[in-house]
C-alpha cells in the first residue's frame, strides 16, 4: 500500500533551504520517493491552515517513506530543512 510524507511548512531561512533543495532529491529517488506536492498555491475551504507551504512526498510502501526519512543519506542533510523552517511532518497510509 502506498503512503505519503507530508510536510507543513513556514520558511525562515531561504540560504538552508536552498542548500538543502539542492541535496534532498537523490535521497528520494533511492526510495522510489515521488513529489507529488511541492508548494504551490492554495485555498483553504476550512478551518484555519497557518503553514506557508505544503509538500507531498509518495512512496511505494510505509516502510519505503519510514526508511527513507532514517537513512543516513537523510539525517545527514535534515539539520538544513529544521534550520530552515517551522515544520510539521507525517507518514499516512494511502487508500487502495
Amino acid at each position: 500500500m502506498r503512503a505519503f510524507v507530508v510536510f507543513q511548512e513556514n520558511l525562515h531561512d531561504q540560504a538552508k533551504f536552498e542548500a538543502y533543495r539542492k541535496v534532498v532529491m537523490p535521497t528520494l529517488a533511492a526510495f522510489e520517493g515521488k513529489i507529488i506536492v511541492r508548494g504551490g498555491q492554495f485555498t483553504i475551504i476550512e478551518g484555519a491552515w497557518p503553514f506557508g507551504r505544503t509538500v507531498i512526498i509518495e512512496f511505494p510502501s510505509r516502510a519505503a517513506a519510514e526508511a527513507w526519512y532514517r537513512s543516513p543519506a537523510y539525517q545527514e542533510i535534515l539539520p538544513l530543512r529544521l534550520q530552515s523552517m517551522t515544520c510539521n511532518a507525517i507518514i499516512v497510509d494511502g487508500a487502495d
